[in-house]
């Protein structure tokens, strides 16, 4: 018997049809990749942070290359010394610190919960490295990264990274050019942690005046711009009792 394919029936239940078969068919790939996805996730965050420390594959004054992801384990276990996460006024070690999402911090804290803040040590050619998680909003979505501050409070460089900035605009938070000239401001104002502004009558341009807790501006992208100076702010603030103890005890 032929099927009527002009009847309504016909198309609701093709319809139908349809949607349950693409559907299962995009849960068993979601279920068969989730391993990878994840996978992904933890290689890109250890090479964020290790970025911010300033290990890096970057070849020229214009790239911005991250350790490879074949080598960025091992990497991240040689130069990342200690993960602790800051919790009220306990502080324990966690090896898995850097996995912490910092999202669902950010809402348990609205709750009125106790907020997680992870932080990791490093230690490069001798130095010792304080690496802030930070995560804020942009223009049009979330923005994230982190800073490496050294024992006296000056960065020694950062990661940025964002979910849709404007390209050509506010997405430059990532390139070279910009994050590095947060190498060398000072969080503090005086005594006090005052964060790093993004702005506009910086009247530096070539970012000479380190002392100044200012980096210029990028053209066209103001609000990008207050987010990201209102995320260093407000990461600093968090983490700024654990911050007074490394001061204290140089």
């Amino acid at each position: 018997m032929a099927v009527n394919t002009e009847k309504n029936s016909y198309t609701v239940i093709f319809a139908v049809v349809m949607v349950v078969i693409v559907g299962t068919l995009l849960a068993f790939f979601a279920s068969s990749l989730s391993g990878k996805i994840k996978e992904n996730e933890r290689l890109e965050k250890q090479q964020n942070i290790l970025y911010a420390m300033g290990v890096n594959e970057n070849e020229d004054e214009g790239s911005v290359n991250f350790v490879s992801t074949d080598k960025v384990a091992s990497e991240f276990d040689k130069y990342i010394k200690e993960q602790l996460v800051i919790e009220g006024d306990q502080i324990t070690e966690n090896d898995e610190a850097y996995l912490i999402d910092l999202k669902k911090q950010e809402t348990a804290a609205k709750a009125g919960n106790t907020r997680k803040l992870p932080l990791f040590i490093g230690e490069k050619d001798g130095e010792k490295y304080y690496i802030i998680p930070m995560r804020g909003k942009g223009l049009w979505d979330a923005i994230w990264g982190f800073v490496a501050l050294d024992d006296t409070m000056t960065v020694q460089g950062v990661f940025f990274d964002h979910k849709g900035e404007t390209p050509g605009l506010g997405a430059n938070i990532k390139q070279r050019y910009f994050m590095d000239d947060f190498k060398g401001e000072s969080i503090l104002d005086g005594t006090e942690y005052a964060g790093i502004a993004v702005a506009k009558g910086n009247n530096d341009p070539t970012n000479e005046i380190k002392d100044d807790n200012e980096v210029d501006a990028l053209a066209g992208a103001t609000i990008t711009g207050d987010g990201l100076s209102a995320m260093i702010k407000e990461s600093v603030n968090l983490y700024k009792s654990y911050l007074e103890t490394i001061r204290t005890n140089k």
